[in-house]
């Protein structure tokens, strides 16, 4: 007699909460391209927006952690793991970035996986970091980026080991994370999963006591291993704090065993002549995005940081750059508002000097960057009537979806891995159906930009 073939059970697979915006849209992007229905609510949803969406298998809730003390995290992140928990998902995530953004005093990546686990207790919570479509590999524990082709250690990365606020000083995520908890990690290496001994490998480090357990990822092969190590080690449901490497793992185990069929290239949403961007963004990534943007027609827009920052003078910099961008669109342009054009700019010590003027924390004058830039573009969108929009930075994103009224996103189109097209769920009328790519600052390729403008699309 044949024994039943596995199948993947109906209803949500996974149930997920991005520690930032474009974090968020990155783990919904995941499912959504590979045949399996995903939303992300910008907030924790009512009981109705919820059963709007019933049947799919993946839910998310965006957040902003990332930027947080684990205090806020203590007081937040309990209600809404217990509430996703709720969905009874066999998986419940943490999304962290894929280059671990996070040290003991913000976004503590140890205190969410402590907070987890007390909201879905499990015998060990799987942590994969790594997502080799993004550039990222887990070697022995420690994690590498690529930029521009070439590889870096997190620790000697050209972006992560100078971030403003959470710069990397240890590539070895075992001793990164000890710096955050007290819980013991593991690690099931990249030889293990090669050799087939990485179902030997987890119940060692178990025995030893580890109660998360990071699994190395260098490429497809070990992919699908840490995937199969996740899906077939989930017993009665898991927590897991990791990347969107965790979604990527699990469709590529699915789609070796047969649970999940291959599918096709995933076509653009068409171009259209203007859009409106925003970036708050500091990464050299970025910067030369904006630089090929500013050479291919769209309007250099660079408001003043400083004036931003400042009570006193924050609402007549953003009705300057407000009109500025309108007149843009008038001319037929796509204004391109941007506080900084890669980790070089002087407007970056200008404007940290002006923070430690105004005796605020560097924190709070990101948050007010972010709260400007969001406000600029929702009076972008409702003053131009724009149909697409894109927006650069984790903390600029979660603003400008907040002051655009949105609640809900569905991943559309590919444009780079991590930052898709997506449309909008608003209860303003005029904005239910707005086209907006929330793009990290280290993610997409040169073009980004008129990509978007273009549609998207593989």
């Amino acid at each position: 007699m044949t024994a039943a073939r596995e199948t993947l059970a109906q209803g949500c697979l996974l149930a997920f909460h991005g520690d930032d915006f474009t974090g968020s849209t990155d783990a919904m992007e995941v499912f959504a391209f590979n045949g399996l229905p995903a939303v992300l609510f910008l907030e924790p949803p009512t009981p109705e927006r919820l059963a709007a969406f019933a049947g799919y298998r993946a839910i998310g809730i965006a957040g902003t952690a990332r930027s947080r003390t684990p205090g806020w995290m203590e007081r937040h992140l309990p209600e809404i793991f217990a509430m996703l928990a709720g969905l009874g998902a066999p998986i419940l995530h943490y999304k962290v970035c894929s280059t671990f953004d996070s040290s003991p005093t913000v976004g503590s990546i140890g205190k969410a996986l402590e907070l987890g686990l007390q909201a879905r207790p499990c015998r060990w919570s799987p942590m994969i970091v790594a997502a080799p479509r993004l550039g990222r590999y887990q070697a022995f524990g420690n994690l590498f980026a690529t930029v521009d082709g070439e590889g870096y250690r997190l620790d000697r990365h050209p972006t992560m080991a100078r971030h403003p606020v959470t710069p990397m000083g240890e590539a070895d995520l075992r001793r990164h994370l000890a710096g955050q908890t007290g819980l013991p990690i593991g690690l099931v290496d990249f030889v293990a999963l090669k050799e087939g001994r990485g179902a030997n490998r987890l119940e060692t480090v178990l025995a030893d006591g580890a109660r998360a357990v990071l699994v190395d990822v260098m490429d497809e092969e070990t992919l699908a291993a840490a995937g199969a190590l996740v899906w077939q080690g989930r017993g009665d449901g898991l927590f897991s704090a990791s990347s969107s490497g965790l979604q990527y793992a699990l469709i590529a185990h699915w789609r070796r065993v047969g649970l999940l069929p291959q599918t096709a290239a995933r076509a653009g949403l068409g171009p259209v002549d203007r859009i409106a961007a925003v970036s708050g963004s500091c990464s050299p990534v970025t910067g030369d995005q904006i630089g090929w943007s500013l050479e291919n027609g769209f309007a250099d827009i660079a408001p003043d940081a400083t004036r931003l920052a400042d009570p006193a003078t924050r609402q007549d910099e953003i009705a300057d750059t407000v009109s500025r961008a309108l007149a843009a669109l008038d001319d037929g342009r796509s204004p391109l508002v941007h506080t900084a054009r890669g980790p070089d700019d002087p407007r970056i010590v200008r404007f940290a000097d002006k923070v430690r003027a105004l005796g605020i924390d560097p924190a709070e004058g990101q948050d007010r960057i972010g709260r400007a830039l969001g406000d600029i573009l929702s009076r972008i969108v409702r003053q131009a009537g724009l149909g697409r929009v894109v927006v650069s930075g984790g903390d600029t994103a979660g603003r400008a979806g907040g002051a655009l009224g949105l609640y809900a996103l569905e991943a559309m189109a590919p444009v780079a891995p991590g930052a898709p097209l997506c449309l909008a769920h608003a209860e303003e009328r005029r904005l239910e159906g707005l086209q907006i790519a929330f793009k990290g600052g280290q993610i997409g390729g040169p073009d980004y930009f008129g990509r978007v403008r273009a549609g998207g699309g593989t």
